[in-house]
C-alpha cells in the first residue's frame, strides 16, 4: 500500500477502534454495576480509568495482529467478520490468561460473557459504517487525489487498476498520456494526449500525482518527466519492476506486492498533515462560534454603511489547481472587479499579483476592516470546508496562475491559508518572486510548530493594524 495515503486511514481506524472499546467497557460497567462501577473495579485494579486505556490498547493490538489494519483490495463483510472473530477470541484468551496470572478471580464471569460478543458486534458495525461513509465521500468527489498515468501500455493499465482497487486510498486515475493512442483504445480510463502534453495537462487539470509507467523504449524520458513534476510540486510514482535509475531522494512503498518508488515534493508526513487538518477544523469552528457576535456586527455595519452585498465572493485557485469560492466581507465598491483593469498601471507588485495602496475602489468601512484584517474573517468558513488552511500560501486568482513561471506553481502544492510566512515576514514586499520564495520556504520547512509560530505572530499584528 502507498503509505502516504494509508497511514492516515490506519491511524483513524486505530483511534476509532480504541475509543469504541473504551466506551463499550465503560457503558457495560455502568449497566452491570451502576454508578458505583469505579468502586467495583477498584476491588480488582488500582485505577479503573487506566483499565479503560489498557483494554482499548489491547483490543487495537488484537486487531492489528489479525491484519485488520492492512489494506484490502477486495473488502467484504464476511472476511472482516472472520478476522474480527479471530481477534475477539485472541482478546478473550489473553484477558483470561492475565486474570489467572494476576489471580483476579473477582471479575464477573457474566460481564466477560457479555463484553467480548458485544465488542465483536460493535467493532463490526463501526467498521461497516466507516467504510460506507468513506465510500459516500469518494462518490461525492470529496477528499480525492487525482492521478495522471504516463504510459498507457500493460504496465500503466495494471498500475491504474491496482490504485483504484483500493478505494480507501482516495486516489482516482484521470487518464493516460502516451505517444501510442492505440494502447488506451480498450481502457476504461480516457486517453488525454501525448507525453509532450504533460505540462499543458498539469496546468489545465487538477493533478496531484503522476505515475510513470513507460516501456523500456521510452525510459530515457523519465528524468525529464520527474523533474517537471517535482518543479510543480507533484508526487511522482515509479513502479520498481522497471526502475533502473538512481534518484537523490525518495522512498520505496508497496502497492499490492508491487514496489513503488515515490518522489515527494513538499510535506509528506501523513499523520502531521492530518493533525493540521484537525487543527484547522477545530480552531475554525471554535473561532466562528466565538466571533459570531463580531461577524454579525460587521455584517450589519457593511450593510448599513455601504449597502449590499455584505460578502464578497471570488474564484480562487487552491491545492494543485482546485477552484473554490473565497469569502470576504465586502470592502470595495460593488463594481470593483470591473474597474481593476483601469488600475493596472498603478499596480505596486512586480509580478503575478495585484496591489494598490490607495485603491480608490475601497470603501470607507472597507479601509477600516482591511487595516485590522477583519475582512478576512469569513475565510474561516473556507477553512472549515477544507478549501483553505489557517496557515499556507495565499490563494491566487486564476488569471494570476495562468501567468506563473514553472517554479511559481509549486506554491500550489500546499493548501492555501488565511495567513502565511510572507504575511508575517514581509507583507509589504513589492516583488512577487520573493513572495513565492517565502511560500516555498514554508512548504519545505513546514511543521505544526511553524504553523503555531506564524499564528502567534499574525494575531497581534492584526490587532495592532500592522
Amino acid at each position: 500500500m502507498i503509505r502516504r495515503h494509508a497511514a492516515t486511514l490506519r491511524a483513524a481506524l486505530m483511534l476509532v477502534d480504541g475509543l469504541m472499546a473504551a466506551v463499550l467497557l465503560l457503558l457495560l460497567s455502568w449497566a452491570r454495576f451502576g454508578s458505583a462501577w469505579a468502586d467495583q473495579w477498584e476491588l480488582v485494579v488500582p485505577d479503573p480509568l487506566a483499565l479503560l486505556l489498557v483494554y482499548a490498547a489491547g483490543w487495537v493490538a488484537a486487531l492489528a495482529l489479525n491484519g485488520l489494519y492492512r489494506p484490502r483490495a477486495r473488502w467484504s463483510m464476511r472476511s472482516e467478520a472472520g478476522d474480527l472473530f479471530k481477534a475477539t477470541v485472541l482478546m478473550a484468551i489473553v484477558t483470561l490468561a492475565v486474570l489467572f496470572w494476576l489471580k483476579l478471580p473477582d471479575v464477573s464471569r457474566l460481564f466477560l460473557l457479555i463484553l467480548f460478543p458485544a465488542q465483536f458486534l460493535v467493532t463490526l458495525a463501526t467498521r461497516a459504517a466507516l467504510r460506507l461513509a468513506f465510500r459516500g465521500l469518494r462518490t461525492q468527489g470529496r477528499n480525492l487525489r487525482f492521478v495522471l498515468v504516463a504510459g498507457a501500455g500493460p504496465r500503466g493499465q495494471l498500475f491504474a487498476a491496482k490504485v483504484e482497487a483500493h478505494q480507501e486510498l482516495g486516489l482516482r486515475v484521470i487518464g493516460f498520456l502516451d505517444d501510442e493512442p492505440a494502447f488506451a483504445t480498450d481502457s476504461r480510463w480516457p486517453y488525454l494526449g501525448q507525453l509532450d502534453d504533460l505540462e499543458r495537462l498539469l496546468h489545465e487539470r487538477v493533478v496531484d500525482e503522476v505515475a510513470i509507467c513507460l516501456p523500456f523504449s521510452q525510459w530515457s524520458l523519465v528524468d525529464a518527466i520527474a523533474h517537471l513534476c517535482e518543479e510543480e510540486g507533484k508526487i511522482v510514482r515509479l513502479p520498481m519492476d522497471v526502475l533502473d535509475h538512481a534518484f537523490a531522494a525518495g522512498k520505496v512503498e508497496d502497492l499490492d506486492g508491487t514496489p513503488v518508488f515515490s518522489l515527494v515534493s513538499g510535506p509528506d508526513r501523513a499523520l502531521a498533515l492530518a493533525s493540521k487538518r484537525a487543527l484547522d477544523t477545530v480552531v475554525g469552528i471554535v473561532a466562528l462560534v466565538l466571533l459570531s457576535p463580531v461577524l454579525a456586527w460587521i455584517a450589519l455595519l457593511v450593510r448599513h454603511e455601504d449597502g449590499g452585498p455584505v460578502l464578497f465572493r471570488q474564484q480562487r485557485v487552491g491545492l494543485h489547481g482546485r477552484r473554490f469560492e473565497l469569502l470576504k466581507f465586502r470592502s470595495m465598491v460593488p463594481e470593483a472587479e470591473a474597474r481593476r483593469a483601469d488600475l493596472a498601471a498603478h499596480n505596486e507588485i512586480a509580478g503575478h499579483a495585484f496591489k494598490v495602496t490607495d485603491d480608490p475602489r475601497i470603501t470607507r468601512t472597507g479601509r477600516w476592516l482591511r487595516r485590522f484584517s477583519l475582512d478576512e474573517l469569513p475565510q474561516l468558513w473556507n477553512v472549515v470546508r477544507g478549501d483553505m488552511s489557517l496557515v499556507g500560501p495565499r490563494p491566487p486568482l486564476p488569471d494570476e496562475v495562468a501567468g506563473y513561471d514553472l517554479w511559481h506553481r509549486r506554491r500550489l502544492s500546499m493548501k492555501p491559508g488565511i495567513t502565511g510566512l510572507w504575511q508575517v515576514r514581509a507583507r509589504r514586499e513589492p516583488d512577487f518572486d520573493r513572495w513565492v520564495a517565502a511560500d516555498l520556504e514554508y512548504i519545505d520547512r513546514w511543521s505544526l510548530w511553524l504553523d503555531m509560530k506564524i499564528l502567534a505572530r499574525t494575531i497581534p499584528a492584526a490587532l495592532e493594524g500592522r
